[in-house]
């Protein structure tokens, strides 16, 4: 399920800076949704979109077939608690990084380019690895509260 959207929170929007779909501060709300959030790469404040301009606006339909929303089943919705699931990911966070040293880590910035396993320290979510490559511009690095994607080969 996911997380209730608030002020202060994160959410995923197109970036009118970076032109990248990135994780972005939320700083206001209008029915329930973001409305102005703060691109936590570049630090642009700009409305909230949900996609790339000229895209077509996801929706249900669009899933491929047999693959169910997240968080479901066919017996109902998922049951599964949100310390067991904040548990799961610290657990995969410490088998990633076990018996690696603090050397191994790469400091994290936008320029940089990163691969499936590196270890990257950012300055503000602390430790992390690198879980997916998503594109030539984006990864997905698993830190110990959360996986969060970010930008890469930004220069």
């Amino acid at each position: 399920m996911p997380k209730p959207l608030r002020v202060a929170g994160e959410v995923d929007s197109w970036c009118t800076r970076c032109r990248l779909l990135l994780n972005h501060r939320i700083v206001s709300m209008k029915s329930g949704k973001a409305y102005q959030v703060e691109c936590l790469t570049c630090r642009s404040a700009h409305l909230w979109r949900a996609h790339a301009p000229g895209e077509k606006a996801p929706t249900a339909g669009d899933r491929p077939a047999g693959v169910r929303r997240s968080g479901t089943s066919a017996a109902g919705p998922a049951r599964t608690g949100r310390v067991s699931a904040a548990a799961r990911l610290e657990e995969q966070w410490a088998k990633a990084t076990l018996g690696r040293g603090d050397r191994d880590f790469k400091a994290y910035n936008v320029g940089g380019n990163f691969n499936e396993g590196d270890l990257v320290r950012h300055k503000k979510f602390g430790d992390g690895v690198v879980t997916r490559v998503i594109d030539a511009k984006k990864v997905e690095v698993l830190f110990r509260d959360e996986p969060r994607t970010l930008a890469q080969g930004m220069s």
